[in-house]
């Protein structure tokens, strides 16, 4: 089989009959199988999906087949589907099956996508380079001696190593663009509402948004197509009419660029990485673009106002796990009380447990008003500012990543692993779309992302010009 890097081509080849659904399911199965080192998946449906591949075939014959007829996709293990196991990668859920499908998941199965299998991934989506998977680390395609970064590893590695053709992720802190910049794919993060969060095991709730990995943007347009919109099930999820972002992808006339002093002139970037930002810069205004350097004073504020905000949210939303209602029951508990401590000191892994504790301290009677009530102010100011500079600009230019993928248990230091995130945290603390486009390629042979940060749902736009920078190819 072809490596398929678009749904537009694969279609294309379904349509003239020179391969079909089945053929397809079948080669990215024996792909998987011939790829089990990387650990991306923690289970294959494998009997479901040449099921389905063979309903779509005759669908496809029919004239009836949906728009993603021919999608085989991945979704991380942090994504409820009826009848499937879903775990977020932790022991506490380990055999835990679904009694009802996300409304991503309904709506990709409506217009025929093919789910292959879940994903492994950090630990209730917890971390920067999927280390704190309770079921293993995921391996870097690319450098299997590397992370493929996190927490949606599982899902970018697939990606990246032509297990499937697109996957599905979750962001809170830049969990998709962080691992799609190591293995060098598309990923983008909806603007906060965008798309249902129903369905979605949570993190931190005013964080959290669904988005697509893919080796295009086309795709991860198409994929935004169908499941982005308003979902009763969620009150969150905007009832703003979604484009047909698909059918939107030739960016119009000069657009105007901010990029950050701060991150492009930061000591903490790879030399290489600020060196190609600035040659991108350089060709933009080349092209007529309008690219203008913008102050961002608070660019040491933002790590630490979102690990103050996510871990309070976190000790909340995985309160429910406890052994009684959620979760695992330890077998070593006598009382209600160590049914608690013991459930959850056995279920949850170090660091899940120390972002609770975190989050715990913050929102405790004496620390409310100096860490979280404070955390809240901060981020109001961080979203001003940034609302601020794209009421004069149409995006924000900034890198995905200080670096590119670092080494397997190299990073110890909690708070080192913390500042990866230093360049993806800005967009949900505001609530802002933004993508990673793999466009660098390091001299130590590492992909590395560009990414763009746009306005409140202006996705369209955000993909649009995207997809003038990185064109299907």
């Amino acid at each position: 089989m072809k490596n398929y890097l678009s749904l537009s081509s694969l279609q294309t080849d379904l349509k003239n009959g020179n391969t079909t659904c089945n053929d397809v399911v079948t080669e990215y199965l024996s792909r998987i199988e011939g790829n089990k080192h990387l650990n991306a998946f923690l289970e294959v449906y494998e009997d479901e999906a040449l099921s389905l591949a063979k309903q779509i075939d005759v669908k496809i014959k029919q004239g009836t087949a949906g728009k993603l007829a021919g999608m085989v996709i991945a979704m991380k293990d942090v994504i409820c589907h009826k009848n499937h196991k879903v775990s977020s990668s932790s022991k506490i859920i380990e055999n835990f099956t679904s009694l009802f499908s996300a409304t991503v998941v309904e709506r990709l199965l409506a217009e025929d996508a093919i789910i292959i299998g879940r994903t492994n991934c950090d630990e209730f989506a917890m971390g920067s380079s999927n280390e704190n998977s309770a079921f293993g680390p995921v391996l870097n395609p690319i450098d299997n001696k590397r992370v493929p970064g996190g927490s949606s590893g599982g899902s970018t590695a697939a990606v990246a190593a032509g297990l499937c053709l697109a996957a599905l992720g979750s962001d809170t802190g830049g969990s998709i663009r962080q691992p799609s910049s190591f293995c060098g794919v598309v990923g983008f993060k909806p603007t906060y509402g965008r798309i249902s969060r129903y369905g979605l095991i949570a993190y931190a709730s005013s964080f959290d948004q669904i988005g697509p990995i893919t080796n295009c943007v086309e795709d991860a347009a198409l994929i935004m197509e169908v499941i982005a919109g308003k979902d009763d099930y969620d009150s969150t999820a905007s009832s703003i009419a979604v484009p047909k972002y698909s059918e939107e992808l030739n960016s119009k006339g000069k657009v105007k660029i901010a990029y950050i002093s701060e991150c492009i002139d930061n000591p903490g970037l790879d030399p290489e990485i600020a060196a190609y930002l600035k040659n991108l810069i350089l060709k933009l205004k080349e092209e007529g673009h309008t690219v203008e350097p913008v102050s961002f004073p608070y660019l040491d504020y933002m790590v630490p106002t979102y690990y103050v905000l996510t871990t309070a949210e976190a000790s909340s939303n995985l309160a429910r796990f406890g052994g009684i209602v959620y979760g695992k029951r330890s077998n070593n508990s006598v009382d209600i009380d160590s049914t608690f401590v013991k459930s959850r000191s056995e279920g949850f892994g170090p660091e899940v447990k120390r972002r609770i504790m975190l989050g715990t301290f913050v929102l405790s009677a004496g620390y409310y008003d100096a860490y979280y009530s404070k955390g809240q102010k901060v981020r109001r100011i961080l979203q001003d500012k940034t609302f601020e500079i794209l009421k004069d600009f149409d995006f924000i230019l900034l890198p995905t990543t200080p670096k590119t993928a670092f080494e397997l248990n190299s990073v110890k230091d909690p708070v080192t692993m913390y500042l990866e995130d230093i360049f993806t945290v800005q967009a949900n603390l505001t609530g802002l779309p933004a993508i990673s486009l793999p466009m660098g390629t390091h001299s130590n042979g590492l992909p590395f992302g560009v990414q763009l940060i746009g306005k409140k749902f202006e996705e369209a736009a955000l993909l649009a010009f995207s997809n003038h920078l990185y064109p299907n190819k």
